[in-house]
């Protein structure tokens, strides 16, 4: 099967775009970064707290680095269920950062406040494809 996914792109001034899609936490709309060179999926570590996601945090054993960070602690969680598109992933293991430093910065120019991090962990397993002339996201996974 195949979703397909709009996704918004952001001009975050001289620094170049950002692709931006919306998802579904628990049931709730979360806005995401499509971010090809982020090995892994990324949530902020506060705001994931409103998608009914576990309180308690497992830290990593390795620091993160990337997005706009030096090297950082970072947690996990498990993440009960998440929708893209037509495509539901249940039980996907997420990593916690703090993104503070990256919504100030789009606060800054004018955007919205951003959820998280789409990495290729998610991105490679379900053969994305960015067509950036339709402005769309496509996801394949079998039913």
């Amino acid at each position: 099967m195949k979703t397909v996914i709009p996704f918004k792109v952001l001009s975050i001034g001289d620094d170049g775009f950002h692709l931006m899609i919306k998802l579904v936490l628990n049931k709730k709309s979360a806005n995401v970064i499509i971010d090809t060179g982020a090995s892994k999926t990324v949530f902020d570590k506060k705001q994931i707290l409103k998608y009914g996601a576990n309180k308690k945090f497992d830290q990593l054993d390795s620091l993160s680095s990337g997005l706009g960070t030096n090297t950082m602690k970072s947690h996990f969680t498990i993440l009960k269920k998440m929708k893209i598109g037509s495509l539901e992933i249940e039980d996907f293991k997420i990593v916690l950062l703090d993104l503070s430093h990256v919504n100030k910065s789009y606060k800054e120019v004018g955007l919205p406040q951003i959820d998280g991090v789409l990495g290729s962990d998610l991105l490679l397993k379900y053969n994305a494809v960015i067509d950036y002339g339709q402005k769309k996201l496509k996801l394949k996974f079998k039913n």
